[in-house]
């Protein structure tokens, strides 16, 4: 019982450089394009406050695109999940360049007054751009994945409406912002969650429907695809001992691999599904949510993304979003 959710992070540079065209509109448009032709949807995690600012500051002329953008694939009945990086709300825009608040980076680390009023600002931005007062996004994934410290974000988000997170990918190390989900390997395909978003706590009110990983020597991250994408990024502006941090995360045999299909190639796709065939073979009773992630910055192969959705209908694949599966993981 295997069923794929694709999820696309639609969003420009997270130091704020790109333009909404490129990097978000035209992208989204290309990749919709492929779904409608295979006859599937996809989850759009909708970065509402970067959205939100550029709209505020007139930075981009293209804001009225991606609104309509966003507005046509809520009617085509593609999903559309809250997408949060809090250091927007605070941000200028100076000389040409964003200048964001990097005190407020991870949402989850902000007094629970503070995350309420993000959360809730991000909520009233969508139903202004859909025109529904009554709009709650069923799914949300928090800004570079930060999930943790869990407790009072998982309280908020859960009060809003929303039901299933899908921020934490197994293995996940970054020393620089706390986050650590080397704990979720020991968990299964989905878990409910309070406190600690690594935990399955039977109580929760949310659902963890992780972006799909397996753990693989690290040397096997240093691709001709990625490497050639890493080069078309934003140069890094970390400090010096943040960089040591960053190259610790990487400094270990066993790295998180996830299925990233905007950075993997259809041979590496398709050989991390056939490995999870092969474990439904010997328990079909057994769910499978396999959350594949991509972000509309990273788009350019689109090819491999047609040729895996092929690949996945020949193989009797479902492609779902969360609000079709929502009721299905039981925990």
């Amino acid at each position: 019982m295997i069923e794929c959710i694709f999820t696309i992070d639609y969003e420009i540079y997270g130091n704020g450089e790109g333009s909404l065209r490129e990097l978000v509109y035209e992208p989204a448009e290309k990749l919709a394009d492929i779904f409608i032709k295979n006859r599937s949807k996809f989850v759009a995690f909708i970065e509402v406050a970067e959205l939100e600012m550029i709209e505020a500051k007139g930075t981009d002329p293209a804001i009225d695109l991606v609104k309509q953008q966003i507005k046509k694939f809520y009617r085509n009945g593609f999903e559309l999940g809250l997408h949060l990086h809090p250091q927007w709300y605070n941000a200028r825009y100076e000389q040409g360049n964003w200048l964001l608040d990097h005190r407020e980076y991870n949402l989850c680390s902000l007094p629970r007054e503070r995350i309420d009023q993000v959360v809730q600002r991000s909520i009233d931005y969508f139903r202004n751009v859909l025109n529904d007062p009554d709009f709650i996004p069923i799914s949300f994934r928090a800004g570079n994945w930060l999930f943790q410290p869990t407790k009072e974000a998982a309280d908020v988000l859960a009060e809003k409406g929303i039901k299933i997170d899908s921020s934490v990918f197994k293995g996940g190390l970054q020393r620089n912002h706390g986050l650590d989900y080397r704990a979720a390997r020991k968990n299964g395909y989905y878990w409910r969650f309070q406190d600690d978003v690594t935990s399955h706590d039977p109580k929760g009110r949310l659902i963890e429907l992780p972006t799909y990983s397996i753990m693989v020597p690290s040397w096997k991250m240093v691709t001709p695809k990625r490497v050639g994408m890493a080069h078309k990024k934003p140069s890094s502006s970390l400090r010096c001992l943040e960089k040591f941090k960053r190259y610790l995360d990487f400094l270990r045999f066993w790295y998180p691999l996830k299925l990233d299909f905007c950075r993997m190639t259809l041979s590496e796709l398709t050989k991390m599904m056939d490995n999870v065939i092969r474990e439904d073979q010997e328990n079909p009773t057994l769910f499978r949510p396999i959350v594949a992630i991509g972000h509309t910055k990273d788009l350019a192969d689109y090819e491999t993304v047609d040729a895996f959705l092929g690949y996945l209908g020949e193989k009797g694949i479902t492609v779902s979003i969360f609000e079709d599966i929502d009721q299905r993981c039981k925990c």
